[in-house]
């Protein structure tokens, strides 16, 4: 049986966890400090640490991107635009325990040698950012940012930035966009940001959760964080529930943890029913079912068996909730974050929509499904960034897996189920 590792999760439950008194005195980054720039980066290498914002791409190998000695200003970006469906493990990250988050930032610029650093929050969460900018005040305040950190001669600049609320700045080259005070939209590739990122200049852009891992390597080594996990996902990571569990939440664990096993922690399906499907990482990912209650919660055997980890969003649904209605709420959702930049993107999510709601209501004919399917064959991997690629997952997962639902509903003329069941009082 796996077994929960708290480490970023450790004091949330201390009433000033927030608060550098209830955090620590940034050891790690005094540490990182003392140390070559190059060794951090190879520390983190060692480590086996992958992005924990969805694509899974080696952490310390984008920092060695970075070109050195090029004389232009390095950037450190930290991507806090959490906006997917289902995905909630950033938000409180950096409610409960910021100054993790502040503390990898500073061994992060340190590594890449920047000097200004970046946490793009997303606009709505007006608590969190505030609490984020009380973080970076104390630090100021103690020294700890600012200018000659720890008495080494390495300055550094944070700043709290927030977003606007829009989805599409969760990607990469929109953030940076952004950023820069333009209308976020992905930018082509090349170049990528590590050559010409923020004010085209190198940049490392890393999720939360990615660089408020990074003290907890420095302080304990690579080798204990690589000690953890599977063999090529390696360490831990926050797994959230939501759903029809009985106790939703955050839980942190070894990546290659089961579903199974997590909803054992969790108390099980709420009470008097049965699991039906579930994404492994959020709205973006194809959805498992029943079968797949077993397959290890790492980036090989996910992909394995023909989905995504991405954010550990584990949505959770029982047999009350209709599988189309969820896709075409998921698809409301993608339709109207699409920035409009792409054709495939901006008119296949509006077509996209427009289909499912007919089909919900029961209006819809077989040859529809053939028309859903090639409209998603026409997104994938055609759209200026992986929005597109998103959007199509619960389309072609979802009519793999639940065809038969979907042909119930122009059966019978409408929708089979009671949506009220399905909601958090439906039970009661």
């Amino acid at each position: 049986m796996t077994t929960l590792t708290p480490v970023l999760t450790a004091n949330w439950d201390q009433p000033d966890s927030f608060t550098l008194d209830g955090y620590g005195d940034y050891s790690a980054a005094r540490k990182a400090l003392g140390m070559d720039p190059d060794a951090v980066i190879q520390a983190v290498k060692d480590s086996g640490l992958r992005g924990r914002g969805g694509a899974g791409f080696p952490t310390g190998m984008k920092w060695g991107f970075i070109p050195q000695g090029d004389g232009k200003p390095h950037y450190l970006v930290v991507n806090a635009d959490e906006s997917e469906p289902g995905t909630c493990k950033d938000i409180p990250l950096m409610m409960a325990n910021p100054h993790a988050l502040v503390e990898g930032v500073i061994i992060a610029s340190y590594a890449i040698r920047a000097n200004h650093a970046f946490i793009y929050v997303r606009g709505e969460v007006l608590h969190v950012i505030r609490r984020l900018q009380a973080a970076v005040a104390e630090a100021y305040a103690k020294g700890l940012l600012g200018r000659d950190l720890f008495g080494t001669g390495f300055d550094l600049e944070l700043v709290v930035h927030s977003g606007a609320g829009a989805y599409i700045c969760g990607e990469e080259t929109a953030l940076l966009d952004s950023l820069e005070g333009h209308r976020g939209q992905p930018r082509l590739k090349p170049p990528f940001p590590a050559v010409a990122g923020l004010y085209a200049s190198p940049t490392v852009v890393n999720n939360v959760e990615s660089i408020a891992s990074v003290p907890s390597i420095i302080a304990n080594g690579a080798d204990w964080f690589a000690g953890m996990g599977t063999e090529k996902s390696q360490g831990f990571g926050i797994f959230s529930l939501s759903g029809h569990v009985t106790r939703p939440g955050q839980y942190e664990a070894p990546l290659g943890i089961t579903l199974r096993e997590l909803l054992d922690m969790a108390g099980g399906i709420r009470a008097g029913h049965r699991l039906k499907f579930w994404t492994p990482g959020g709205s973006s990912t194809p959805i498992f079912t029943d079968e797949h209650l077993d397959v290890p919660l790492d980036f090989e055997s996910v992909g394995a068996k023909g989905s995504m980890l991405g954010t550990r969003a584990l949505q959770i649904f029982d047999e009350t909730t209709c599988v189309v209605r969820a896709v075409m709420r998921w698809t409301e959702f993608y339709a109207h974050e699409s920035c409009g930049k792409c054709t495939p993107c901006r008119e296949g999510t509006y077509w996209l929509k427009q289909v499912l709601k007919r089909l919900e209501k029961g209006q819809g004919t077989e040859e529809d499904l053939s028309t859903i399917t090639d409209i998603a064959d026409n997104i994938l991997g055609r759209s200026f960034c992986a929005l597109g690629d998103g959007a199509t997952s619960p389309i072609h997962s979802s009519v793999k897996h639940f065809r038969d639902e979907y042909l119930k509903h122009f059966e019978i003329g409408g929708c089979p189920f009671d949506h009220a069941p399905s909601t958090v009082w439906g039970n009661r």
